[in-house]
């Protein structure tokens, strides 16, 4: 096993990472309260969710559970309900806990609830899915999505803890592994050129879920999060870069209707428009975006999307957070490990890199 932590002073938190790991033992230290209400869906419930009823019970908590539907088309107001509604009729008070059992849609999901309930409870993190423990399980951010935007709606809300188990990822349906890579991949490029080489080499073993090799990159993933998230919890400025490919690919899950493409899949496509609108300036190379497309495909990821008008492209893009007075700001690659955000682009040449990356 090894351990990460989140320094943010008082709410530091540990990131554990490895595979079957003593669930009783790490989670003791960090649930607060005798009452835990343990998040999770219809996928993961069957397959992991007695192991840790049986862990919470053994430590004296009272627990029960909320289990959604499973699918981005989920993550809305509706089904955050279910959970408060989870949450009152059980009697639960301001010193429970909230455990997200799932992957990116459920820890989002009972992490604002946890945010909200009573003007906010304990939170903890177990993430099934690699996106979900490279990604959204750090860092706090939590929320729901919008017709209108993806994530537009939620509250900063830290875990007292982060358990990442690699044995998890045994169930893990092959595109879903390929979506967590596509997070893995972005890391890669905003900020470590030896982590890309690395992925480069040992890709093949990743696709095959090799346990230690997926346990380093999400020790990489997390270790670069987490040094981002101490420096800029609320995205005020160093943090918007973690958002490589997102502005292109809310848009494209947007359009596409939640769930129809995966988070990753539209990152991995939105990467690739980024990169391209990167070279269009003169940033990159041709060869460092052909080998962006490279390493994107042998994560069996796709790098073109379907046709979407460029209008409602645009106007899915209008929407996103990092929209600043009015100013579309993007992340951008200045070479390939470093990022840059901001509005300095060619408004025609980032439509050029729209049009030229869908099908």
């Amino acid at each position: 096993m090894q351990t990460l932590h989140v320094e943010l002073g008082d709410r530091r938190y540990p990131i554990f990472i490895g595979s079957d790991l003593d669930s009783q033992q790490l989670l003791a230290p960090y649930i607060s309260g005798k009452q835990v209400m343990v998040v999770t869906n219809t996928t993961v419930a069957p397959l992991y969710l007695e192991h840790y009823l049986d862990a919470l019970t053994a430590l004296g908590k009272v627990v029960s559970t909320c289990v959604l539907p499973d699918g981005e088309q989920y993550k809305n107001i509706e089904h955050l309900n279910l959970i408060f509604d989870a949450l009152l009729s059980a009697g639960f008070n301001r010193d429970c806990t909230v455990l997200a059992l799932g992957g990116g849609v459920i820890g989002d999901m009972a992490g604002f609830a946890a945010a909200c309930f009573q003007r906010g409870v304990y939170f903890v993190q177990v993430p099934t899915t690699l996106l979900s423990q490279v990604d959204s399980s750090v860092g706090g951010k939590t929320g729901i999505n919008h017709p209108l935007g993806k994530n537009m709606i939620g509250a900063f809300q830290q875990p007292q803890v982060v358990l990442a188990d690699m044995s998890h990822l045994k169930t893990l349906p092959k595109r879903e592994l390929s979506a967590g890579l596509a997070e893995i991949i972005k890391y890669a490029l905003l900020g470590d050129t030896e982590f890309l080489v690395w992925l480069e080499q040992h890709m093949e073993k990743l696709l095959a879920g090799d346990p230690i090799l997926l346990a380093e990159a999400v020790y990489r993933s997390c270790a670069h999060k987490a040094r981002i998230v101490a420096s800029d919890e609320k995205e005020q400025g160093e943090r918007a870069l973690l958002n490589l490919g997102h502005t292109f690919g809310h848009a494209i899950e947007s359009y596409l209707g939640y769930g129809n493409w995966l988070h990753g899949e539209a990152v991995a496509t939105g990467m690739v428009m980024a990169a391209d609108l990167s070279e269009r300036m003169g940033w990159i190379s041709t060869v460092d975006l052909d080998r962006v497309k490279k390493i994107i495909q042998s994560a069996d990821l796709p790098i073109v999307c379907p046709k979407i008008p460029l209008d409602e492209f645009l106007a899915y893009m209008a929407h996103d957070k990092k929209v600043l007075n009015g100013q579309l700001r993007l992340v951008l690659l200045k070479q390939l490990g470093q990022a840059t955000i901001g509005s300095d682009f060619d408004v025609e040449s980032m439509h050029q890199a729209i049009l030229a990356n869908q099908q």
